[in-house]
């Protein structure tokens, strides 16, 4: 389960103007996704004892740490959210800072921590910082909230690792989606684009064969539709961890990689497994490609699965508001966009079924984008491999 409570908000602040106002046309939905990924990119940015070696980021001989600040972004609109996205390894005793800072006219905020992150937990305790708040922003979880909006920002970098390690950790690529969405509810159903017909042969796995799994991560059941959901993509590309990495969880575990998938993703702030950016840093060590952004309808989905991309979507919904689905309602589940049938409606892997046998179903199209537009966004994790390139002509949000 991934709680919605900063998407929720999108919402409640003008339900009443708008219900009270008449039919106009849907207000733009605004978002952006910037990334530094190839070594000009990363050397664009402000390296302090740091170089660029091998396509990432690294720490010059000697240093323990150092930082990597980016250039600052202008997404070309005042952004009120953002997430960020990291593909970083983490050798021995080692970790990485993800922090964001804003610019509203003249007046920078300060420095805020998105998260403290490694690939393992032996050594670090992964985890995010709810609740830091400054002038302009405050963080929720994985999000950054601005309330009053700023036109620019800047995210930092630092790489850290234990005295005397010869070990560097490293950093191949940092991005961020961040939105400006309109405060509605009121989502018109998109028509039938380019993935009508096309169903993805993504692997069916159940959060709930794993109900009572390891209190420590979550207890697995409902709490772990993120780190299954993450798992069937991993499982479409091939790209599941290795037996060893999953050989700690005992024989006769159904699916053992998805505990080992809700231990590398198990923030200790949030106490959950539905952190976005971590399931993403996760899953990009697997496939060497994953960030969090937003989409506009399905219209944008459905060029992804034409491309052979399946996508993980955050949805919200409340009783009767989703036929066919295994649980009656949910603050914040997360499934795998799989497919489209012949009349656009959405072909999905829902973790949330009892068995692997009722994983996969057909939701309806309008009831799916309501239950998903207004709520996370049109949240989603996009995890590719190198024979799956993003669809081309991207419109800004990848």
């Amino acid at each position: 389960m991934r709680r919605l409570t900063s998407s929720i908000l999108l919402t409640a602040a003008l339900v009443l103007t708008l219900l009270a106002s008449p039919a106009q046309a849907a207000p733009a939905r605004r978002i952006d996704y910037t990334s530094w990924d190839t070594p000009r990119e990363l050397r664009s940015g402000t390296l302090e004892s740091l170089r660029v070696t091998g396509g990432r980021v690294a720490l010059v001989p000697g240093a323990d740490s150092g930082r990597w600040t980016s250039p600052w972004a202008g997404p070309g609109f005042g952004l009120t959210r953002l997430i960020a996205s990291w593909s970083a390894r983490t050798p021995g005793d080692s970790r990485v800072t993800i922090e964001v800072r804003g610019r509203s006219g003249a007046t920078s905020s300060s420095w805020d921590t998105l998260a403290v992150w490694a690939s393992g937990d032996r050594f670090v305790r992964r985890t995010t910082d709810s609740g830091q708040a400054d002038d302009l922003a405050s963080v929720n979880v994985d999000t950054w909230v601005v309330p009053g909006g700023v036109r620019a920002y800047q995210l930092r970098v630092t790489l850290a690792r234990a005295a005397g390690q010869a070990a560097s950790p490293s950093l191949d690529s940092v991005g961020a989606m961040s939105s400006l969405l309109p405060d509605t509810s009121d989502v018109a159903t998109s028509r039938p684009g380019v993935g009508r017909g096309i169903v993805l042969d993504v692997p069916r796995y159940s959060q709930m064969v794993h109900r009572g799994h390891y209190p420590e991560y979550g207890a697995g059941g409902e709490a772990w539709c993120s780190p299954t959901s993450t798992s069937m993509v991993l499982g479409y590309y091939d790209a599941l961890p290795a037996p060893a990495a999953y050989s700690w969880v005992p024989a006769g575990h159904v699916d053992p990689w998805v505990d080992h998938a809700a231990r590398m993703t198990y923030d200790a702030d949030y106490a959950g497994t539905g952190n976005w950016p971590f399931n993403t840093a996760y899953a990009a060590a697997q496939t060497g490609h994953a960030f969090v952004t937003r989409l506009r309808s399905l219209r944008e989905a459905e060029r992804f699965i034409a491309a052979g991309v399946p996508l993980v979507a955050s949805i919200a919904f409340g009783r009767g508001e989703l036929s066919g689905a295994p649980i009656s309602a949910s603050a914040g589940h997360l499934l795998v966009i799989v497919g489209f049938t012949d009349t656009g409606d959405v072909v999905v892997n829902d973790p949330a079924a009892a068995t692997r046998a009722g994983v996969r179903r057909t939701y309806d199209r309008g009831q799916f984008e309501d239950a998903w537009i207004p709520t996370s966004g049109g949240t989603v994790y996009v995890i590719t491999d190198d024979a799956h390139p993003l669809p081309a002509n991207s419109p800004g949000n990848w």
